[in-house]
C-alpha cells in the first residue's frame, strides 16, 4: 500500500476508534498560514489536528496538512511541514503514560516525528523561527524535521530522568524521504530547577534521492534548555554521517524572550553552522536568524525574521526577510 494511503488509512482508524470508545474529549485545532519571503518565495499553508482522550487512559493525536510555496527552491517557510502541494496525515497515533512522583512509563502506537533530540511540532512551529535549524533541513546532509516513523516508541524511568526508544518504518512525506528500513531511535532526558539536558541516538536510511548514497544514516547528538523569567534559551549539537564516507557535525542555539513590557511581542534569535565533509563537495555554512513572533489577537500571530547566511560549496547565500501570519480557531 502506498505511504499516504497508509496514514490516510490510520487517520480514518484513529477517527473511527476515537469515536467507538465514546472519547471523553475531542479537540479540533485548525491553522492557516501566509508567507512572503525576499527571496521571491510565497507560502500558504494549513494544518488540521483532532486529539482527546479516547478512553482507559489512551489519548489520541491525529494531524492532517496542505501545504505549497511559489518561487526559487528555498528552505523558508520549512519550519516544521513539507511545503509540495499534496494533502497528507502528518502524526496520527495513539498513546497512553503512566506517572507518578516517583515513575514514568508511556507508549505511543502509529505515525509520529521521529523522537530525536528536540523534535516535537510546537519546538519548531510558529514559535517565532520561520525556517528548520541547518541541521534539521532535509537537503543538508543532517537530520530533518520532516522525519516520520510508523511504529511503536516507548519511555520508562521517572519524571525527571527517563529513556525513550522508538522502532518504526520512515514514513516522510517531502522530496527527501528515506528508505524503506528499519529506524531505531534512542533518547535519553533528564530535567533539573529550570535545565533540560538531553542525548540521542538515530541509525536510519539516507533519502531515496540521493542514488548514489551508500550505508547507513548514523547521528548521536546533545541538546540543552534552560528558562527562567520568561527568557529561554535552547540549543542541539549532533556528529555523524548521512552515507558512507562522509561527516557531518553541527548545531544551532536560540534565544526565546518574552518579558511582561514586551507586551505581544516575543523576540527570537539564533546562531549556527553545519560542516559536512565529503571531498570537493564539503559545504561549511553559518547562519544567523533574528526576529520576532507578535501575537495580534487570540487567533491572529505574525512572525518575521531576518535571515543572513554565507554561501558555503552546495550552500546558497542568504539575504532574506521573511514574513508570515497564522490564523488559529480552536474547539
Amino acid at each position: 500500500m502506498p505511504v499516504r494511503s497508509v496514514g490516510l488509512s490510520l487517520l480514518v482508524l484513529v477517527a473511527i476508534g476515537a469515536s467507538a470508545a465514546r472519547a471523553q474529549t475531542i479537540t479540533t485545532e485548525l491553522d492557516v498560514t501566509v508567507g512572503h519571503s525576499t527571496e521571491d518565495v510565497e507560502a500558504v499553508a494549513s494544518q488540521l489536528r483532532i486529539f482527546g482522550d479516547a478512553g482507559a487512559g489512551w489519548r489520541y493525536y491525529a494531524e492532517g496538512a496542505w501545504a505549497q510555496t511559489w518561487g526559487p527552491t528555498s528552505d523558508a517557510f520549512g519550519a516544521a511541514y513539507p511545503y509540495d502541494k499534496p494533502i497528507r496525515p502528518i502524526e496520527v497515533y495513539a498513546e497512553r503514560t503512566l506517572q507518578s512522583t516517583r515513575y514514568l512509563a508511556g507508549v505511543r502506537v502509529g505515525q509520529y516525528r521521529t523522537p530525536f533530540g528536540i523534535y516535537s511540532r510546537s519546538d519548531h512551529a510558529y514559535n517565532g523561527f520561520l525556517r528548520a535549524p541547518l541541521i534539521r533541513y532535509g537537503s543538508y546532509w543532517a537530520l530533518s524535521n520532516n522525519f516520520l516513523e510508523l511504529g511503536a516508541s516507548a519511555i520508562a524511568g521517572k519524571p525527571t530522568l527517563f529513556v525513550e526508544a522508538s522502532l518504526g518504518k520512515p514514513q516522510d512525506q517531502d522530496a527527501y524521504a528515506r528508505r524503506p528500513g528499519l529506524d531505531k531511535v534512542v533518547r535519553v532526558q533528564g530535567s533539573r530547577g529550570p535545565f533540560i539536558i538531553g542525548a540521542s541516538h538515530i541509525r536510519t536510511q539516507p533519502p531515496i534521492s540521493l542514488s548514489f548514497a551508500r550505508g547507513s544514516t548514523i547521528f548521536s547528538g546533545i541538546d540543552a534548555r534552560w528558562m527562567s523569567g520568561g527568557v529561554q534559551v535552547r540549543g542541539e549539537w549532533i556528529r555523524g554521517r548521512s552515507f558512507d564516507n562522509t561527516t557531518t557535525s553541527g548545531g544551532y542555539v536560540d534565544a526565546i524572550v518574552h518579558r511582561p513590557l514586551m507586551g505581544p511581542v516575543t523576540a527570537v534569535l539564533r546562531a549556527e553552522r553545519l560542516d559536512y565533509v565529503a571531498g570537493r563537495f564539503s559545504s561549511y555554512p553559518r547562519r544567523y536568524t533574528a526576529g520576532a513572533r507578535i501575537r495580534f489577537s487570540t487567533r491572529l500571530v505574525g512572525q518575521v525574521n531576518v535571515v543572513r547566511q554565507d554561501q558555503s560549496g552546495l550552500v546558497p547565500r542568504v539575504s532574506a526577510l521573511d514574513l508570515a501570519l497564522t490564523f488559529t480557531t480552536r474547539r
